[in-house]
């Protein structure tokens, strides 16, 4: 199975990001052609060259905006300068490096732009996906309806190119799992329009959620929030620990001269899928003379006592007594604890036991957005290949409570979000 693995050591930003995939080996006339199709090709230039840092070398890229080529040094002294001010809205003033932004689109011209655009379905949902996780937290920091808030940073060209450019770069590698490491923010504070903000700023940290984080390696800002959304939106899972074979490094080289390199570094590799096999035992009894109302009690208990499975069968016993078969599925680590619950709860004085051999697929999670919200799928893999996934049920039930919609619904959501025209019930 093909994986990306995104190693965030000095955190993410748009623009390394697309240094670092283009490093990697996505071709760069490739993802100029397809950024034409945006048709804003007047508003910006974008250069790529290779550069060092710290004696890494890799890739350096620069979107610059034409309109403010004569403003000196406006080339990007990065992570983004606009990104660092993401966290205001346009109010006709300059930002704290006396540079004003210009072409400030909100997220219904973004949404026109890619819609009218003729990039593909995949390119384009992969595109509006990270937008919206930029949307959504400004919307829920500045306290507003998504629609109602003028993007400074959403709306700045090379935002759009930053993130137009990731999901272009994505799709053209077209692994099968994008994995991520810890998120390092940085630290200190950061001047705005609004005064002076911690690190990491608001909107990093609502993109952010439930996404593992660390920060203070240095005191400025390693990741923006381009970059916080291009991983929230596509890294399924989030470790620190690599279990794969590395085929190929890139690197994408940042714009900031820091104690560190500020470097984004990532791998293309190779992740060896076996079906797992493992050894475990049955434990069954029979049982005529117990209240049923019971049995939900116990199955409970089973449960946090470490069984793996509960199930229960109607069986006849001898002289025609109607009874319950009790089987219990457990490793021999719990086994015992397990025991201590079926002799203690029930009505039980004696067990059969037996030793099975469990094949599982592999699996793995990811994090689908929706317009409801984010659901959990949980994915199966049989010799490398996915060939299974599904919504779990916590997540949808509790998006149904709240919305108070039919959890039928939800679940049609997440398979149209992944794009399984298929499902129908």
């Amino acid at each position: 199975m093909k994986v990306l693995y995104y190693d965030c050591f000095c955190g993410i930003s748009g623009d390394m990001n697309l240094a670092a995939l283009l490093d990697l080996g996505v071709d760069e006339d490739y993802l100029r052609r397809e950024l034409s199709k945006l048709n804003l090709d007047d508003e910006y230039d974008l250069q790529v060259k290779q550069d060092t840092k710290n004696g890494i070398s890799g890739t350096r890229v620069d979107v610059v905006l034409k309109s403010a080529m004569h403003v000196q040094n406006h080339e990007h002294d990065h992570e983004h300068d606009h990104e660092l001010h993401h966290h205001h809205e346009p109010t006709g003033m300059e930002t704290d490096n006396g540079h004003t932004h210009h072409a400030h689109r909100n997220f219904k011209d973004i949404e026109n732009i890619i819609g009218n655009s003729t990039l593909s379905d995949r390119v384009k949902k992969l595109s509006l996906d990270i937008f919206m996780k930029v949307a959504d937290a400004e919307a829920k920091v500045h306290g507003k309806p998504l629609y109602e808030v003028h993007f400074h940073e959403v709306g700045a060209v090379d935002s759009i190119v930053d993130i137009v450019g990731a999901a272009v770069c994505l799709a053209y590698l077209n692994v099968d799992k994008i994995m991520g490491s810890s998120v390092q923010v940085g630290g200190g504070f950061v001047k705005c329009a609004h005064g002076i903000i911690p690190i990491p700023a608001p909107a990093t940290v609502e993109i952010l959620r439930n996404i593992p984080m660390k920060s203070g390696i240095v005191e400025f800002e390693t990741t923006t929030p381009t970059g916080a959304a291009i991983l929230a939106a596509n890294v399924g899972v989030f470790t620190d620990h690599m279990d794969f074979s590395v085929e190929k490094i890139g690197y994408g080289i940042g714009h900031r001269e820091l104690e560190i390199p500020n470097v984004l570094r990532v791998y293309i590799g190779s992740e060896d899928i076996a079906d797992k096999k493992e050894e475990h035992y049955i434990l069954e009894t029979n049982i005529d003379d117990m209240n049923p109302e019971l049995y939900g009690y116990i199955e409970e208990k089973l449960f946090e006592q470490g069984a793996l499975d509960v199930f229960k069968s109607a069986i006849y016993m001898k002289k025609g007594r109607a009874a319950t078969k009790l089987s219990v599925l457990v490793n021999e680590k719990q086994q015992e604890n397990v025991l201590d619950v079926i002799f203690r709860e029930t009505t039980s004085i004696g067990l059969r036991k037996y030793k099975v051999e469990k094949v599982m697929m592999q699996r793995d999670f990811e994090k689908i957005s929706t317009q409801y919200g984010d659901v959990t799928v949980k994915n199966a893999y049989y010799q490398g290949e996915k060939v299974k996934y599904k919504p779990e049920y916590e997540d949808c039930k509790r998006i149904a409570s709240e919305k108070n919609i039919p959890i039928d619904r939800v679940y049609k959501e997440v398979y149209k979000s992944i794009g399984d025209n298929e499902y129908d019930t």
